[in-house]
Parts: C-alpha cells; sequence; structure tokens
C-alpha cells in the first residue's frame, strides 16, 4: 500500500489529531506525520474552538485528500477492511458507528470546559454545569458499550468508536473526573493500549504550550 501522509497539529491539546492518527496507526497504515507548528494561526483557532473549518488531521493518501475524521475512518475502512475499525455483526457496525458519529458532532460543552492537555493535572476540578449533561452521557454510552459487547475496548476489540473516545479518557484523568469502576478500567484499558502510550509519550515532550488552554484553576 502506497505510504501516505498525516498532517496534525498539537499532540498535547488536539484531541482531533490523536483521533486521526489512530485511526491510521490501527488501519495499520504507513504514514509519515506532517506537523503544523504550534503558532499556526488556524492551528491555533483548532485548539481553542474558534474555527469549525479547520482541516486538521488530513490524511493525504494515493492522490486522495481527507480531512474530516469520520471522513477519514470510512476511508481507511474501505482500503483496509481487514483491519477491523468497524465490528463485523451488523447491529454492532451501526451501534459504532452511531456513538462515533454522536462524538465526531457533539459534546460542545465538554469540549470548551474540559479541553485536552495530557500534560496537565487538576485536582478536585470544579466543572463547568453545562458539561455535565455532556459527561453524563459519556458514561452512558460506555457503560452500554462494555456491558453489550464484554469489553475490554468498546465494541470488544480496538475500533473507530475507541479512537474517537480516547480523547475523552485523557480529558476525564487531566480533570479528575469521577468514573464508577467499569469506566475506570476502560480509561485504564486505552491509557494501557501501546498505540497510545506512544502518543502520550510523545505529548509529553513537546515543549510548546498554548498559554490560553494553561488555566490556573
Amino acid at each position: 500500500m502506497e505510504r501516505a501522509t498525516l498532517t496534525i497539529s498539537s499532540k498535547n491539546y488536539s484531541s482531533w489529531s490523536l483521533r486521526g492518527w489512530l485511526l491510521c496507526r490501527l488501519a495499520g497504515l504507513e504514514f509519515d506525520e506532517a506537523p503544523v507548528p504550534i503558532d499556526d494561526v488556524e492551528m491555533r483557532q483548532e485548539l481553542l474552538l474558534l474555527s469549525p473549518s479547520v482541516r486538521v488531521p488530513r490524511l493525504s493518501h494515493a492522490g486522495v485528500e481527507v480531512w474530516d475524521t469520520l471522513a477519514i475512518a470510512e476511508y481507511l475502512n474501505e482500503i483496509a477492511p481487514e483491519a477491523g475499525l468497524l465490528p463485523r455483526e451488523r447491529v454492532a457496525r451501526a451501534h459504532c458507528r452511531a456513538i462515533s458519529g454522536e462524538m465526531h458532532s457533539g459534546f460542545y460543552n465538554l469540549r470548551s470546559a474540559l479541553p485536552m492537555n495530557i500534560k496537565a493535572q487538576h485536582q478536585r476540578f470544579k466543572m463547568f454545569s453545562g458539561a455535565r449533561p455532556d459527561v453524563q452521557r459519556i458514561k452512558e454510552i460506555w457503560q452500554e458499550c462494555l456491558t453489550v459487547y464484554g469489553g475490554p475496548f468498546l465494541f470488544g476489540t480496538p475500533s473507530i468508536a475507541d479512537a474517537m473516545y480516547a480523547p475523552v479518557c485523557t480529558r476525564f484523568r487531566t480533570y479528575d473526573v469521577e468514573l464508577e469502576p467499569l469506566l475506570t478500567a476502560y480509561c485504564q484499558t486505552v491509557f494501557d493500549w501501546p498505540l497510545m502510550q506512544e502518543w502520550v509519550s510523545a505529548a509529553l515532550e513537546e515543549p510548546d504550550e498554548v498559554i490560553e488552554l494553561e488555566v490556573e484553576f
């Protein structure tokens, strides 16, 4: 398969870059990373939720340019169906697509109240009340999937859904969100995932900071 290029932004702050990167790795796609400089205006707009149209992450492969995360997921599923990005069973496959789409298009209050910041750790964080329904809904999604499909990942084995929700695990850890034991175990599974460990290690080594996201609590 032809080698690809994945354009990403900060590994510490960019949840969408993490999702695109995990999807490419899950698909077994060989690719080079093309990081956008931290001082790039569009990249900062993406991280600060000021622009809905920033094309990061962006996958360039075999003459194709794909920049929406779910579009990247579907493209990778087309070219690497054997990778198991989606469950084999029809009902589970539809369920996986539904909750991935829900993450993709919703939870704005969660994104703004608990921005991804892998390096940070805030104990007893006082969460904005508007974000609580988002947190509760995510807990419900995880609880249902882990109960129905048996874990340890949302659909048993790593899938598009885990790539979509992995940044939420980092947010819950950063902001000390209280979780039930089953959900804590799921987050630990995500953090123990070798792909996630690779990303987190790189994020911790990033020297740059987005000051607007380094809020003191």
